[in-house]
């Protein structure tokens, strides 16, 4: 499989500046990733700073309930950051590129480490705590503005292929987020700030590689009706003059189809779209609401009850994390986006309906303890075979030109929306329900299968204009594909 994709990718005339461009583009993810990871395995430490930083001010130590509530704030606010962020897409990506609006937010990045590193000198958790919520708003942001642009730089044989790198890259941030907070690494009392700080690398080498590569050639001629620069753009990532002319005409027709300017409120009310946006809603929360959010925040205190080394379990779960990111990655153009959705959607589901059942009896048979790791393994592998990529995605192949940045903005709301939630109630969620809330997460993950299952159409290797074209059809009611509708193939 992986030897043929090469090849696959060999024959589809690769170029220097593209792949410069994704790369240079995902190194956002990365960031986001990391600041995702890191927060795990030093929550003791974390806390006991919060605990200090209380009594010193207080003569006495933090209750149990407001450092719980404190601890879920500090890890959740990065996502309201995100869910605040996502309102921005729309007007960055229209005022001032793809390219260029990824740059600009990169400054929030940096603020938030820069917070992050400061909090332990001034001896202040709110500081830590703000740092995360400027992170967030960074996160909220190039999250969209992200698969926005490799989407648009892409060629359509390669395009959900290359969007899906932006989750591989946040997988391996993941990754090193997790080796960095151990404790044998950074997640140390003297080194976790400087740890919280690491982001600042990739944040500063992005401001190098991205300036020097070009802005989206769809942008240019469509939104911009620069059609000079546009060709220049795409020859710079094409490489050869028939690809670059066969691509602007296509670009031309689907400008020939798009309304000039779309605001939120034509978005919402547009018959072409309700379709769509139905279909983002559902993808984007059934992602996000179907468990795998709460074993990456709170994985390592899921372990701690069962075993002594509960961080390197953690550290196995980024590791099969971004091992099926890079198997999606190359299964994406090969079994497209709905059998992914699918199959991804259904492995969930029956990962939580065996989660319950195992926790719900670990306790008579503590034996099984290994089992629950395996399947909080199979869980992670599932989500990120289809639902954790694509639902980052969809939304910007799915909408045309003049709807795509408030898609992506619309998508960015659902996907943080669903990560705060989640983060937020899942530490009183288990409490309150125990054993059973994994079946909560297997009724979403159901209920995404089954409406991807009846409305979602496939979307490899077919143009922009042309699946906009199938929701334009009827009304705005999808004609779908006769080969793939309801059925896996």
């Amino acid at each position: 499989m992986v030897l043929t994709s090469i090849l696959f990718l060999r024959q589809s005339h690769l170029t220097a500046t593209l792949v410069t461009s994704i790369l240079g583009a995902v190194i956002g993810s990365l960031q986001i990733g990391y600041h995702t990871g890191n927060i795990n395995a030093p929550a003791k430490i974390i806390e006991e700073f919060f605990n200090n930083t209380w009594r010193a001010r207080h003569n006495q130590s933090i209750s149990d309930h407001s450092l719980t509530f404190l601890w879920s704030l500090s890890v959740s606010i990065k996502d309201f950051g995100a869910l605040l962020g996502s309102l921005g897409v729309k007007y960055l990506a229209d005022s001032y590129g793809r390219r260029n609006s990824i740059l600009i937010v990169n400054g929030l990045s940096v603020v938030g480490a820069c917070l992050m590193f400061a909090s332990k000198a001034s001896e202040s958790f709110e500081v830590l705590i703000l740092g995360r919520l400027v992170f967030g708003l960074f996160c909220g942001l190039v999250m969209s503005l992200n698969p926005l642009y490799i989407q648009e730089v892409s060629p359509t044989n390669l395009r959900g292929a290359f969007a899906t790198l932006n989750q591989v890259s946040f997988a391996a941030g993941i990754l090193v987020g997790v080796v960095a907070g151990l404790e044998i690494v950074l997640g140390t009392e003297h080194d976790w700030a400087m740890m919280l700080s690491l982001s600042l690398i990739p944040a500063l080498t992005q401001y190098v590689i991205l300036p020097f590569c070009p802005e989206s050639p769809r942008y240019l001629l469509i939104n911009r009706q620069e059609e000079i620069k546009a060709k220049s753009a795409l020859l710079r990532l094409r490489g050869r003059a028939e690809n670059v002319f066969a691509e602007l005409e296509e670009m031309k027709e689907e400008a020939a189809h798009t309304q000039s300017h779309v605001t939120i409120q034509d978005f919402f009310k547009k018959r072409s779209y309700r379709q769509p946006i139905i279909i983002v809603l559902i993808v984007s929360l059934g992602s996000q609401l179907s468990g795998f959010n709460a074993i990456i925040n709170y994985s390592t205190k899921m372990f701690q009850a069962k075993f002594d080394q509960a961080k390197y379990l953690t550290l196995g779960v980024g590791t099969v994390n971004l091992t099926f990111t890079l198997v999606a990655f190359f299964l994406m153009e090969r079994a497209g986006r709905r059998r992914l959705l699918l199959t991804g959607f259904i492995s969930i589901a029956v990962c939580n309906l065996i989660m319950t059942v195992v926790d719900s009896v670990l306790h008579l048979v503590p034996e099984l303890r290994s089992l629950q790791v395996l399947l909080v393994f199979c869980l992670t592998s599932a989500y990120e075979l289809g639902p954790g990529p694509i639902s980052w995605f969809i939304a910007a192949e799915l909408f045309d030109q003049s709807g795509r940045p408030i898609a992506m903005a619309f998508s960015s709301l659902l996907n943080w929306g669903g990560k705060f939630v989640l983060a937020l109630l899942f530490p009183p969620l288990l409490k309150i329900c125990g054993a059973y809330v994994y079946l909560l997460f297997m009724i979403v993950a159901l209920l995404a299968f089954t409406f991807t299952w009846i409305r979602l159409p496939e979307t490899k290797g077919r143009t922009f204009d042309d699946i906009a074209e199938e929701f334009r059809g009827a009304e705005g009611i999808p004609l779908h594909n006769k080969t793939v509708f309801n059925t896996f193939t």
